[in-house]
Formats: C-alpha cells, sequence, structure tokens
C-alpha cells in the first residue's frame, strides 16, 4: 500500500514483495510453536505497517507530509474535536470508532492471517519451498532486469523501506528536539533593553493579523484567483481612497494545510517551528517574541483577539500579551460557521468595541494579535459581509449560516473546496480592510498575513508554502522604512516578489524599525 492517495491503484498490489519471500523462508524453518509467535507478530507488524501507510495517505492529503510516529498522535484530539465542530458530535464518534475498529481489525486480522499462511506452509512443506525458491528466483530476476508494472517496480520491498523510514524518523526527531533546544537559546535580540526596540514604531497603534490558510494558491491558482486578485486590487484601491497604502510580500511557513500555531509561532519567535516537539520547546522558552517585544518597551498595552481558542490558552505569557479575548468573550450569540466559532467581521467589530475603541489611559499605545478563521476548512457555511452597524450581538448571521452549504456536501468535492475556498479568503481580506478603512487611525499599521497553505487538495500537488504578508499604514515613514525590501506596493504580492522562510520576518521587522541587537541566550 503506498503513502499517498494518488499512487493508489492497482498496479501497486500487482507486485512481489520481498518480505513474503523472506517471510516464507523463516517460517518453513520454524517448529510448530516458535513458527505460531513469529508469524503472529509478523502479522501485526504488516498489519501496524498498513496502519501507518493509511496514516500517511491522510497527512499527505492534509498536511503534504508523511505520519510522524513520534509526535503526529498528539494530533488526534485536535482532529476530533475538528469533526466535532464540522460534522457534529455524532458523527465524530462514529468516525473515531470506527477508525478505532479498523486498526484493532487490520492488525489483528493480519496476525490471524499469517499464522494460517504459516500452518498452510508447514502443512505442503516439499510444495512450498520450492515455490519460494522460485518466488525467490523471479525477485531477484526482475530487480536485474528493472521490470515495473504500473509504473512500479515488479519487485518490491516496501513494508521494509516503510519500517526504515520510520526509525529514521524517530531517529531524527529525537535528535531535533536536542538541537533545537540549542538554537532557541540563542536570541540576537533576547537582551536588547526595551528602549532599544522599535523605535521608529512609538506612538504607533499596532495590529498583527494571521488570515487563516491564506497561501499563494489563494493568489496564483487559476481557479482561485480571478476573484481573490479582484478583492485584492479593489481593497487596495478603496485604502487607498482612504489614505492607506500597503507593500506585500511572500513568507515560506514551517507547516502546510493546517497546524496554524506552527506557522503563528514561526513568525513571531523567529524559529523554524516545523512540529509540535519544537512548539512546546519555543512556548515554554523566554525567548522574545515579536509582539513580546512590544510589551518589553513598556510603550504599549498588548491584548490578543483569538475567537478560535476555546480553551485555557497559556501561551499568551509568551506572546507577551496582557490580556485575550477568547471565543467565550467576544459575547457572540450567533451560529458558528462550521469550525469558525464567528464570522471574522464580527470578531473585528468586536475588538474595535471592547479595546480599540475604548480611550487608553496613561500614555500607552495598543499592539493587537487578532487570528481571524472564518477561512478555515472546510469552507462551508462561509459567511457574508452585513452592515457594520447591523451586527449586534451576532444573531444577524443566523439566515447567512443556514442558506449556506454544509460541510458534508463540500469537504469530498474537490472543486467546490477550491471554490468555496476563495470566497473565503476574498470574506476575510475584505472584512479586515473594511475594518481599517473605517476604524484606522493615521497612526494605524497593520501587519496580516496567512498562517500556511490550504490543504494539498486544495492548493494543489506539490504547492509551495508560500503565503502572502502585507504592511499596510498611512504614515510614509511606515513604508518607506522597508523600502530596501524589494515587496510589491499594493495587497497582491508579485509572482516575483521576495520570498523569505517565515522565521526570518521577526528579525528583519525589528532591524527595520530600529531595533538594536543584543544577543542573549535561554
Amino acid at each position: 500500500m503506498p503513502g499517498t492517495l494518488g499512487e493508489l491503484g492497482p498496479g501497486q498490489f500487482l507486485r512481489l514483495p520481498a518480505e513474503a519471500v523472506m517471510g516464507a523462508v523463516v517460517l518453513l524453518s520454524l517448529p510448530r510453536g516458535p513458527r505460531l509467535v513469529v508469524s503472529a507478530l509478523a502479522g501485526a507488524v504488516l498489519g501496524a505497517v498498513t496502519v501507518v501507510n493509511m496514516a500517511d495517505m491522510g497527512f499527505n492529503e492534509y498536511l503534504g507530509r508523511p505520519f510522524n510516529v513520534v509526535l503526529d498522535w498528539a494530533l488526534l484530539g485536535d482532529a476530533r474535536a475538528y469533526l466535532d465542530d464540522t460534522l457534529g458530535t455524532g458523527a465524530e464518534l462514529g468516525v473515531s470508532a470506527g477508525a478505532a475498529v479498523l486498526v484493532l481489525l487490520l492488525v489483528g486480522l493480519a496476525a490471524l492471517a499469517t499464522v494460517r499462511l504459516g500452518g498452510l506452509l508447514a502443512g505442503h512443506r516439499a510444495r512450498a519451498s520450492r515455490a519460494t525458491l522460485v518466488a525467490g528466483t523471479v525477485w531477484i530476476t526482475c530487480t536485474a532486469l528493472g521490470l515495473q508494472v504500473g509504473g512500479a517496480p515488479l519487485a518490491s520491498q516496501h513494508t521494509a523501506g516503510v519500517l526504515k523510514a520510520q526509525a529514521r524518523t524517530v531517529r531524527d526527531t529525537l535528535r531535533d528536539e536536542a538541537e533545537f533546544r540549542k538554537v532557541a537559546g540563542v536570541d540576537a535580540f533576547g537582551a536588547t533593553p526595551g528602549s532599544q526596540l522599535v523605535p521608529g514604531l512609538r506612538g504607533k497603534d499596532m495590529i498583527f493579523t494571521f488570515i487563516e490558510s491564506y497561501g499563494r494558491s489563494a493568489v496564483e491558482d487559476p481557479v482561485m484567483s480571478p476573484g481573490v486578485d479582484r478583492t485584492l486590487d479593489e481593497r487596495t484601491e478603496a485604502l487607498a481612497r482612504a489614505g492607506f497604502h500597503a507593500r506585500s510580500g511572500w513568507l515560506t511557513s514551517a507547516t502546510y494545510g493546517g497546524s496554524s500555531w506552527l506557522g503563528h509561532s514561526t513568525a513571531l519567535s523567529g524559529l523554524w517551528v516545523s512540529n509540535q516537539q519544537r512548539y512546546r520547546t519555543v512556548m515554554a522558552s523566554d525567548r522574545l517574541s515579536l509582539t513580546g517585544a512590544f510589551r518589553k518597551t513598556g510603550a504599549w498595552d498588548t491584548v490578543g483577539v483569538m475567537p478560535g481558542v476555546q480553551k485555557s490558552w497559556p501561551e499568551r505569557e509568551f506572546y507577551g500579551l496582557d490580556k485575550v479575548y477568547d471565543a467565550f468573550r467576544l459575547g457572540y450569540r450567533g451560529p458558528r460557521f462550521s469550525w469558525s466559532t464567528m464570522p471574522d467581521q464580527y470578531a473585528l467589530e468586536q475588538f474595535q468595541q471592547r479595546v480599540h475603541g475604548k480611550r487608553r489611559t496613561g500614555g500607552k499605545q495598543l499592539m493587537s494579535e487578532i487570528i481571524l478563521t472564518s477561512s478555515h476548512q472546510p469552507w462551508a457555511p462561509v459567511p457574508k459581509m452585513v452592515g457594520w452597524d447591523e451586527l449586534g450581538d451576532g444573531s444577524v448571521f443566523r439566515g447567512i449560516e443556514a442558506a449556506g452549504n454544509r460541510p458534508a456536501d463540500v469537504i469530498a468535492d474537490t472543486t467546490r473546496s477550491r471554490q468555496e475556498y476563495g470566497r473565503s479568503i476574498q470574506y476575510s481580506v475584505t472584512a479586515l480592510t473594511q475594518w481599517l478603512e473605517r476604524y484606522g487611525g493615521d497612526d494605524t499599521v497593520l501587519v496580516f498575513l496567512g498562517d500556511h497553505q490550504p490543504i494539498a487538495r486544495v492548493s494543489g500537488d506539490h504547492a509551495s508554502r508560500d503565503v502572502p504578508v502585507s504592511i499596510v499604514a498611512r504614515d510614509p515613514k511606515v513604508l518607506d522604512a522597508i523600502a530596501g525590501w524589494g515587496w510589491t506596493e499594493g495587497l497582491r504580492p508579485a509572482h516575483d516578489a521576495p520570498v523569505w522562510r517565515m522565521s526570518a520576518f521577526r528579525d528583519r521587522f525589528l532591524t527595520a524599525y530600529g531595533s538594536t541587537p543584543h544577543p542573549g541566550g535561554s
């Protein structure tokens, strides 16, 4: 069984596995007792490898990478929560129970089948020995001649290859933990006094916003980009009429298709946070985050607006946030939009009413981190813009949600998923830029970017990990400070605009706005 859905076909199963030939040799040489034990263990391993192959298919389809047997078990809880939010509790329980039963059956039945096969071999030892010799000779011949079936080698070592790959993954993961701790312990701005951080932005109303799944495919894919590009161009013109101007480029995300928190932490920590182990290491450290740099100055109050957070969130300390408004602190009384707890427009209006629009005391400015969620898969139903004065407690969205697509109708349809994904990005960009146009001032600086590309089924096979990033401001000095970056004017980055690793953004941003490096360790 292959590790990707694209490779799944009859040709993959019309092959001669070396493991079967060697297994037959071993079983034929053993007496009954040891043969039962070895065949049961071998069958269980075969079933487990099949489970890993199936996990690889799912991870490659959604996250653009194979399953990591060390780290990815922690994501099962998130997968269950996603199914619950998207398809309902009944569907989630059914899928979870079905998956558990399938795993047990694969491992158990493979073990029983191998025990039975070992008995058959022993019961016809002479004929089985001759057949095994013939099969071995055929395997060697096919390997020497390079014979193929359906584009795949007729002589296979796939199971052994899977086991070797997983062994390498375990080894590399354990090594990576120690190596990453060393890298994370060195911070170019770790000892920089607050007075020497971002002096070029003093007095500015700072907003850092992540748009869920906002990737390069939204801007360049022929199915999705026409609508998204039109929205980006229209909103660029609308902002220009309001006195705002923008520069845009590309960042290469550390994650793909999901695990948004890895993208957030990579952009704001200046480290390549590509897995859960690295994320835990960073969150437990005292490394200076980009948002935390503003709190360290003492010149900004810091706040987070996190409509996707529905449980305790200790990460607020790492991000330097004085206060966090999660899904339960924004007063929403409307319907969920699948995974998204509330439409982006509503979250932004509540940010305005509860935080941004209030008079500040003590002479401090405001630094805000906002996570927008309306473009989270399965992109059904997608909210629509309503009048800003009509938002109220969110009840206005009941009719929009009821009239929208159902997740089950979109989630397995690639064409519709791509279309609805594009619409969701248009909605999120429109909501954010309309908010800026309506409430932004002369000192407002908006930095917004994607956290990762959408899942592979939507972004396309072999799509890059690039996401757009834009800086928007009225004050020309803000954009003059990044003139040397070579970014594109407006909200739509050019195809050949500079591409940086997302982990480079923190240091480049701090440096551009006058921060002085003072390396420190943790």
